[in-house]
């Protein structure tokens, strides 16, 4: 490695909140760094912190680079690049710039925003010759970015060995022996020791596929606790704060996680202009940037049921719909309210607790399910025991409860489905009595919950071994003489029933 000004390590183009942390997390880390924005103010930002938090007597390690061709002489060769830009049209505008600023055929650019997949397959074959175009999804948001992400890389695999030690390094660290993030938050003093939660996942695509799935959970893991607090809320009128404490209490059980554990604190907080919950003072209009939208739209096209996801999707589309449930609120009648006593308000939260749990294992089997169906059509090969434990720590899903996943693939690398594993078939089989006396509940006391009660149709739906579709396929014949098979005959054979014949005969298609 060389020391700043006359060379440095990696180039880092893009200095938003992701770009300016994850560069500062790799300065944590020994390596230099030059770092280019086409907003001066930014790059200045960036330096600014840097020298703030750099030890007393230690050299700079990161370097204000005024263009792309400055960068690229300060880089190292083979040169490695940085990009934490919006996805879509800017990634292209600056591998773009990069070709006319002089990179070579074997620098590494390496994509770490929220692309779609596809677009970082095609990237790879458009830019070969010109420079290797490689990927990493990155999930941990700002505070992941500067102390510790989930970073899930794909691409070319002679690059993934040039790149691994930096990843190996900045990625967040798992504890081997208990499973839990190892977190410390100290500018200068990084974590050095346990898992790192990055590993090579496979051809280019398949990381930012497996980062969006991530993110499609995390919009359903979302929505579901959304969907316990309004139950919570409006079934037996707790405040924002008492709900709070609920959480807290559910985040030291086997719901534990980073999600569970901010939502507490969020209903916590108090609104500085108001004293009342911050909570009730923030318009309940959702935004999305378009990975949950994916998540379900592939799971679509995959023919992968994954209900509790599309309906995360739904549910945001839903929040946007401000003025019309206004609207309707006044229009649509509702249950009466009914009154609890305390045994059965108590009774109420722990089949809550139960059915939280219940949901959010059918949320992971739908990704999970989900990932590996794409995996074959792709041919890819996924490790999903390997991203389990890199979701362990540093992403936004990150939760003990991923500790079962991991252990379930170890145990069974071909687990066609979560519902199959032990320990989630014997805890859903114990806990679904509960989980359906909350969706009856919230069906009861008019209140929507949509990922909860989803939840549990797709647990009944593989829980059943006959579904109606027997009855679909008589319809579809009916009208359309899409054919059908039957029970007692080969799968396989197709057969079909002349319906306008007077006399309806059959016969083998």
């Amino acid at each position: 490695m060389n020391t700043l000004p006359f060379s440095s390590d990696i180039g880092v183009i893009g200095l938003g909140v992701m770009g300016k942390n994850l560069a500062l997390n790799i300065v944590d880390n020994g390596y230099s760094v030059a770092a280019f924005d086409l907003d001066t103010d930014k790059v200045n930002s960036a330096i600014n912190q840097e020298q703030a938090e750099r030890k007393a007597n230690s050299a700079p390690r990161m370097l204000a680079c005024n263009n792309l061709t400055e960068m690229l002489s300060s880089l190292t060769k083979p040169r490695v690049i940085v990009l934490s830009v919006p996805a879509g049209g800017p990634v292209d505008g600056v591998c773009k710039s990069l070709i006319a600023a002089g990179i070579e055929s074997d620098d590494i650019v390496v994509d770490t925003g929220n692309s779609l997949w596809t677009d970082t397959v095609e990237r790879e074959a458009r830019y070969k010759g010109q420079f290797v175009f490689f990927s990493s999804a990155v999930s941990g948001g700002e505070v992941g970015a500067r102390f510790g992400p989930s970073l899930m890389p794909s691409g070319d695999k002679a690059a993934w060995q040039y790149v691994a030690p930096v990843w190996n390094a900045i990625a967040a660290k798992v504890d081997p022996a208990t499973g839990l993030p190892i977190e410390r938050f100290e500018p200068g003093n990084p974590v050095t020791e346990g898992e790192p939660c990055t590993t090579y996942i496979g051809p280019a695509g398949s990381g930012h596929y497996v980062k969006m799935v991530h993110n499609g959970i995390e919009y359903a893991d979302m929505q579901l606790i959304c969907e316990a607090y309004q139950l919570l809320h409006d079934g037996l009128g707790m405040s924002a704060y008492d709900i709070g404490d609920i959480f807290n209490g559910w985040n030291n059980g086997s719901l534990n996680s980073y999600l569970m554990g901010i939502s507490a604190e969020v209903l916590q907080q108090d609104d500085p202009l108001t004293d009342k919950p911050l909570v009730e003072m923030i318009l309940d209009k959702a935004g999305q940037k378009g990975t949950g939208l994916w998540t379900a739209v592939s799971s679509l096209q995959i023919g992968c049921p994954a209900p509790t996801i599309a309906e995360a999707v739904y549910a945001r589309a839903v929040s946007t719909q401000k003025d019309l449930r206004v609207q309707l609120n006044s229009k649509l009648k509702g249950p009466a309210a009914v009154s609890l006593s305390d045994a059965e308000k108590a009774e109420f939260i722990a089949n809550l607790e139960d059915a939280l749990y219940c949901a959010k294992v059918c949320c992971y089997a739908q990704g999970f399910q989900l990932m590996a169906m794409a995996a074959k059509e792709q041919n890819w090969t996924l490790d999903f025991a390997e991203i389990a434990k890199i979701w362990r720590a540093g992403c936004i899903i990150r939760a003990t409860f991923l500790q079962e996943i991991t252990k379930a693939y170890q145990d069974n690398a071909d687990l066609a489905n979560l519902l199959l594993a032990d320990t989630f078939s014997t805890n859903l089989s114990a806990k679904q009595m509960n989980w359906r006396k909350t969706v009856a509940a919230s069906v009861m006391q008019g209140t929507p919950a949509p990922c909860i009660s989803s939840a549990i149709a797709y647990y009944d739906s593989y829980r059943c071994e006959t579904l109606p579709a027997n009855l679909l396929q008589g319809q579809r014949d009916f009208f359309g003489a899409h054919t059908f098979e039957r029970t007692d005959k080969p799968a396989g054979e197709k057969y079909h029933l002349d319906w306008s014949a007077k006399e309806r005969s059959l016969a083998k298609v």
